[in-house]
């Protein structure tokens, strides 16, 4: 069986001693994410946040860019390469999928808009409802919770995108664009251990209902899994187009 060669583009790199020295670090939660699935891939990661940007798209089937504690909206070493980027995958049609963090510089770079979230954090699982399913999305669920951690959201779709799929505070939780781009506000990736480690760290920074909420929240089950298949299928269909 070909092996799917993917990018991960890396924009975060945890130095703290309470998460970054007790986990590995994002590329490697993608990866066990996909290496759960039936394909089999091949990886290359990219230090995107020490401004290594892919160079040749054409060096890989298809990327994948990670969450990230920073904000789209503000100026890092990587924010041009890492958005002239996005576009030279939208003009090729390489399979680009975005996470968190991946889901906003997509529709930033893309002439949507992202915007601060008005409550500060939102933290837990939170379910995203699909009104909208592409060829890939199989099997086909109609909602899908999944953990969520972020203070950016997206708040207008770029030019020639669908919306996919919302939540109960984040309208534009999911987004496609023609059958190359695919992306999520929530985190598939994360375990509930890693989601636990990061709610402790950061708790003193949030507001004491928030807190409670999250932790309320993540009684119930997630679904992260279905949406690293949905990924896969995203992937190989892809490979099809190619």
């Amino acid at each position: 069986m070909r092996r799917i060669k993917l990018g991960i583009l890396q924009t975060n790199h945890d130095k703290s001693v309470e998460i970054g020295d007790a986990y590995p670090d994002d590329a490697h939660r993608f990866r066990d994410l996909f290496d759960a699935q039936d394909e089999r891939f091949e990886y290359r990661v990219y230090m995107t946040i020490g401004g290594h940007v892919p160079q040749d798209i054409d060096a890989h089937d298809a990327f994948v860019i990670t969450g990230s504690p920073l904000s789209v909206l503000d100026d890092h070493i990587f924010t041009k390469d890492l958005f002239d980027f996005i576009k030279r995958c939208d003009m090729a049609k390489k399979p680009l999928l975005g996470v968190c963090f991946g889901h906003q510089a997509i529709a930033y770079a893309l002439g949507g808009k992202v915007e601060r979230f008005s409550s500060g954090f939102n933290v837990g699982i939170e379910e995203t409802r699909f009104h909208d399913h592409t060829e890939w999305m199989t099997p086909k669920w109609k909602t899908l919770p999944m953990y969520v951690f972020h203070e950016d959201h997206v708040t207008q779709l770029p030019p020639g995108c669908r919306l996919l799929g919302s939540t109960k505070t984040c309208k534009i939780a999911s987004f496609a664009k023609e059958d190359h781009i695919f992306s999520t506000q929530s985190h598939p990736e994360f375990s509930y251990e890693f989601m636990s480690c990061v709610l402790r760290f950061a708790e003193s920074e949030m507001p004491k209902n928030v807190v409670e909420g999250a932790w309320s929240s993540m009684k119930k089950d997630q679904h992260g899994h279905v949406f690293g298949t949905w990924c896969a299928n995203f992937f190989k269909k892809g490979l099809r187009n190619a």
